[in-house]
């Protein structure tokens, strides 16, 4: 493998990183025209495993938008991620899955006197992301949520 190829690929790696940075922070900043650049023209998401629904970019994120204005704060961390980049013969191809752990912390708003609110839902799972080199840069072509738990409490676990 040439240098240049392993420019390249590290690259790709880091276009990819920012991209799933980037649609972390998207969701947790309810900024759904950015959701939505993150996605192929032909991009898909799928929530169904976690309670929500499966279709195009444009119709999960109008979705998100209804769903997660009841949270008004959510940090969503998205860690231990592995790339694997399609490989044509030492070259790096224009596809790309990867596999990342959440951990998403959510809160239904502000406590009263302005101390940080507690989680009042709580969930963490994995999700595959299936990614496609465009001339715009790396989008997603897929994101599927596979939800391992959820905890609720306050005002959510009845209390």
């Amino acid at each position: 493998m040439t240098q240049r190829v392993d420019l390249g690929t590290l690259l790709d790696r880091l276009a990819i990183d920012e991209l799933i940075t980037g649609y972390a922070a998207a969701v947790d900043d309810g900024d759904w025209t950015a959701y939505r650049a993150l996605f192929a023209a032909d991009g898909r998401a799928d929530y169904r495993p976690a309670g929500g629904i499966e279709g195009p970019a444009e119709d999960v994120a109008r979705w998100l938008a209804e769903t997660m204005r009841v949270f008004p704060v959510r940090q969503h961390l998205i860690t231990n991620r592995l790339v694997n980049l399609q490989d044509l013969g030492g070259y790096p191809g224009d596809r790309a899955e990867l596999r990342a752990d959440y951990l998403n912390p959510m809160c239904l708003g502000a406590n009263g006197d302005g101390s940080p609110p507690a989680p009042d839902f709580e969930s963490g799972g994995r999700y595959t992301f299936s990614l496609v080199r465009t001339d715009a840069g790396w989008r997603l072509r897929s994101v599927t949520v596979h939800e391992k738990w959820r905890r609720m409490s306050g005002a959510l676990a009845g209390g």
